[in-house]
């Protein structure tokens, strides 16, 4: 059909090179500030301060070295073209920055290694009783006696339960009393939620509740469901393979596609150049046509995911309850957005299977993330493994891939892998594919060399290559405490310890102390963010700290409404006290009725996964003391209360399930991930309501708004669980059994 226009302009900026200059200018300033601001709290280096080090070179450009670093920026080249894609030469120098990340990760194993020791020496002083350190004898729970408690059915409290009476009798002397498990379907085969399954089995005799921690996974991701069985192959573009453009495609709408993912998905996965997909991708199958070719397929799967932004974004509801409109947008499960245009690039994958290069793992890649989009988690994953097998084979096959000019996008698209890899081997049991094993050998992402204005903007305005540093590192730690929760030595791989699908026994060797020097670890992590990734510990919600007025002073107010997911049971009781401290401004809103407010880049779905991660990191860490307390009140110490309430508080308002994130699922990269996770805190604040240990620490250690908090998030978690279920099979297994513990009607 010709040569595309000469200069194609950007939907989002109008670049030029004094724009270029003036753009690389701020982020000078900006990072010069940062460095300024974050010196003058950071000790120097040494040996004690190894973790805080660490997050803070992540988040320091490598240009700053020095106290007068930000002086020696050179200047910024020229610009080799016009328009939006306009070259910009990196105004810093090679960035080590990431790369010095990767050795204070081995400083980290060496820590973790290390711990158990020290946790050994301090076992040995021994635990005090629970009155020796402040925290009164708790009687067992008494679940009947709870029958009026808030958020409860009364019908479910007829069968007693008294886990005392049933466990801690019986229980081995020396017992270890702390139980570890990654996954919510282990979680699941606890005594005390069993025993709250069983009050529930007459509301649903065609769920066999005892297998749950063998079967939980294919249950809880409906894989037997006849809507979890697939795409369509319906759909497909179906033309002559002339030379030429699809019949259906114009520029217009290849540019606009385009132009959305890379504003969005590439964003979360930064795996694609977008400078040599927009300049010279492009272009060519412009002129040439689409065909076999493996640039084809790339190009046709950019434009679905493309669609997939738009829609998910902008499309209509699929659905609409109570008058509130689903926040699953554009197309249904059967015909979801992009899906012609996805089956066009299934027709040509096959030709390019097993092909070791770059290409490959981008086609495994972007197929995974679509699958996603789409909610199939097996297609999903067999995907994602697939991205990491070609990866290793390319790595295997040609190790100089790592030396050539496109070794930065094999690194992202390594821990892209790995981050993925980790979640759906800790939390559904997964095998690993063994990516781990080339961590050392790949290093870590610089993000240097040339690149183009709209990367610069979109950084500017989202941060997300510092976003995507802080997940590295974030799931690093992840890995290493998995390792000592499960008293594994870090020299273990991690395909070595157990997972969901191995026995789940009591954690020998666990302790208070093991978990607290973990705890630590990952506030250090929050805690040494860049400013403008930080936020309040207690206000998951809030800007961050440097970010509140980005978009405008009046925009974005703190929220002053009752709890938006409304909902008859979950009302705000008028005799829970009065909060006098202000809120701050949020980014996050509770208010799931009101219109959302936007933000450009996606920047709050990559403030909210980067947030969530590292509550549910929190959360996993400090699941253990809820066990005791739930099957071993009368053991529980002071230090094990204060560590239930950390799991309670951690559970609450992850900002992924508020608005206005979860306005937009299609975009939450492995949204199944946060499901089944708040399908499992729902179980366990429904138990702290009824548990009278758990009630007493709710109400004595959580802090004055707990009550506030808890309600609204299980509003929020309810309401995550009934608008998927119409479209994911998973689901809606999940649905079924939280509306039949929390008594809802209808939905």
């Amino acid at each position: 059909m010709g040569d595309p226009p000469a200069t194609p302009t950007s939907a989002s900026v109008d670049a030029s090179p004094s724009i270029a200059s003036s753009s690389s200018s701020n982020i000078r300033k900006e990072r010069g500030a940062i460095a300024a601001q974050v010196r003058t709290l950071i000790p120097p280096i040494t040996g004690q301060c190894m973790f805080s080090d660490l997050v803070f070179r992540h988040a320091i450009p490598a240009a700053v070295e020095s106290n007068d670093a930000m002086n020696s920026v050179p200047n910024v080249a020229p610009v080799k073209s016009s328009g939006s894609n306009a070259t910009i030469e990196s105004p810093f120098p090679p960035n080590k920055t990431l790369v010095e990340i990767l050795e204070r990760l081995k400083g980290l194993d060496d820590r973790l290694l290390n711990l158990e020791t020290k946790v050994d020496d301090l076992s040995h002083r021994g635990s005090s009783g629970p009155s020796a350190l402040g925290f009164p004898h708790l009687q067992a729970p008494d679940y009947a006696s709870q029958a009026g408690a808030a958020m409860i059915d009364p019908a479910l409290t007829a069968a007693p339960f008294n886990l005392q009476h049933d466990l801690s009798r019986n229980a081995p002397v020396g017992q270890d009393q702390y139980k570890y498990v990654s996954s919510v379907h282990q979680m699941l085969g606890w005594p005390a939620v069993q025993q709250l399954f069983a009050s529930i089995q007459a509301r649903l005799p065609h769920v066999n509740f005892s297998s749950l921690e063998r079967d939980g996974v294919s249950h809880m991701l409906g894989v037997h469901r006849p809507e979890s069985q697939g795409l369509p192959s319906e759909g497909t573009m179906r033309t002559e393979r002339s030379p030429g453009l699809l019949t259906t495609l114009t520029w217009e709408n290849v540019r606009m596609w385009s132009q959305a993912y890379f504003d969005t998905t590439n964003l979360f996965y930064p795996i694609l150049d977008r400078q040599s997909f927009m300049q010279e991708t492009l272009p060519s199958l412009y002129r040439s046509g689409f065909s076999n070719s493996i640039s084809s397929t790339i190009a046709l799967l950019v434009f679905a995911l493309g669609e997939v932004s738009l829609e998910g974004r902008e499309g209509a509801p699929v659905h609409v309850y109570n008058g509130r409109a689903s926040g699953v947008k554009g197309g249904s499960k059967a015909q979801p957005p992009g899906l012609a245009l996805f089956n066009e690039a299934r027709s040509r994958m096959g030709f390019d299977l097993t092909e070791c290069s770059l290409e490959n793992v981008q086609i495994f890649a972007l197929a995974s993330a679509y699958y996603g989009s789409c909610f199939y988690p097996m297609d999903f994953w067999r995907m994602t493994a697939s991205t990491s097998l070609a990866l290793q084979a390319l790595i295997t096959s040609n190790p100089g891939e790592l030396s050539s000019p496109r070794a930065d996008l094999i690194r992202r698209a390594f821990w892209h892998c790995s981050i993925l890899e980790t979640s759906l081997n800790l939390e559904l049991g997964f095998p690993l594919t063994g990516l781990e094993r080339m961590e050392n050998t790949v290093g870590l992402p610089t993000f240097s060399g040339p690149f183009c204005e709209d990367d610069v903007i979109s950084n500017q305005q989202s941060h997300f290559q510092e976003h995507f540093a802080s997940q590295i590192v974030l799931r690093r730690l992840l890995v290493g405490f998995h390792h000592a929760l499960s008293n594994t030595p870090m020299s273990a791989q991690l395909g070595g310890v157990p997972t969901p699908f191995t026995s789940a026994n009591n954690s020998p060797g666990l302790s208070q102390i093991t978990i607290q020097q973990l705890a630590l670890q990952l506030e250090q992590w929050r805690g040494m963010l860049p400013p403008h990734l930080r936020w309040q510990e207690d206000c998951p919600g809030a800007f961050p700290s440097t970010t509140t007025d980005m978009f405008g002073g009046n925009t974005h107010t703190p929220a002053s409404t009752p709890i938006s997911p409304s909902m008859s049971h979950t009302s705000q009781p008028s005799s829970l006290p009065a909060v006098s401290t202000p809120a701050p401004p949020l980014m996050f809103s509770t208010d799931l009725d009101s219109p959302p407010a936007q933000y450009p880049y996606v920047l709050d779905v990559q403030v909210a996964l980067l947030r969530s991660r590292y509550y549910y990191t929190k959360y996993l860490l400090h699941r253990p003391f809820l066990y005791k307390a739930l099957h071993y009140p009368d053991s529980v110490t002071q230090d094990d209360a204060l560590g239930a309430a950390e799991c309670l508080k951690a559970s609450l308002k992850w900002p992924v399930a508020m608005s206005p994130t979860c306005k937009h699922k299609r975009l939450v990269p492995c949204m199944f991930f946060f499901t089944q996770n708040f399908f499992g805190i729902l179980l366990l604040l429904h138990l702290s309501t009824t548990v009278p240990l758990l009630r007493r620490i709710r109400s004595t250690l959580c802090g004055e708004r707990f009550e506030m908090d808890a309600r609204e998030t299980v509003g929020l978690y309810l309401d995550w669980l009934r608008d998927l279920k119409p479209i994911d099979g998973g689901t809606a297994w999940h649905w079924e059994v939280v509306r039949a513990i929390y008594g809802l009607e209808g939905g």
